[in-house]
């Protein structure tokens, strides 16, 4: 099994793989911050050697704020750079073989949708489990309908002690009813990457997950 609950981050970071988005320049705005783990997502249109590249100096840089670094869907480039870990989906390497392949002290994050897809994720060996869109997004085409956070609660119930992040539309003003839902965190992508000021935007997502802690 991978770390506990409380090892898992409550806010992840997604990165933006639009053209026009700088992954750096945004990293360093919101790891100064405080930003505490990063989901390195990259377009697919990248070359081998691109991501690798890139995901080493995204690994350095969360290195350097003490946060954790975790890529999207590539088991190969995570090994390559050196990161924490990943987060596969459906089409990705399974959860097993992920988890085979880098240990049992790597964050292995599984995107599940429903209580069956959950349970099978953690037998398999996930850390966490990124749940959603619980809201209608618009930063990744072509994605199932919004579960709301009754998926979230029907996951949870499935996992106890299993670390649910919803991710899908969230902003600070819905983590609320999504901890309420028994989420553990949140993953955002536009939330911050399209905020006039994603520094400000990844402040306010930190404050509102960390009133679960009060």
């Amino acid at each position: 099994m991978g770390p506990t609950t409380t090892a898992i981050s409550r806010l992840h970071l997604v990165t933006d793989t639009r053209p026009d988005r700088d992954v750096l320049d945004l990293l360093r705005a919101v790891l100064a911050i405080g930003t505490p783990l990063v989901q390195l997502r990259m377009a697919d249109d990248r070359t081998d050697r691109d991501a690798c590249a890139l995901a080493v100096q995204v690994v350095a840089l969360c290195a350097e704020h003490a946060a954790s670094c975790l890529v999207n869907d590539r088991v190969d480039v995570a090994l390559a750079a050196g990161a924490d870990g990943v987060h596969v989906g459906a089409d990705d390497l399974p959860v097993a073989v992920a988890r085979r392949l880098l240990g049992p002290a790597a964050i292995v994050g599984a995107t599940v949708r429903d209580a069956a897809s959950a349970t099978r994720a953690v037998s398999d060996g996930a850390s966490y489990l990124g749940v959603g869109p619980v809201y209608p997004t618009r930063s990744k085409p072509g994605l199932p309908p919004p579960v709301g956070p009754a998926g979230i609660a029907a996951v949870t119930a499935a996992v106890p002690g299993t670390p649910v992040i919803a991710i899908g539309g969230v902003t600070a003003g819905r983590v609320p009813e999504l901890l309420a839902a028994g989420a553990h965190g949140v993953a955002v992508i536009g939330a911050v990457s399209a905020a006039a000021d994603p520094a400000r935007a990844a402040a306010e997502l930190l404050a509102a997950v960390g009133r679960a802690d009060d």
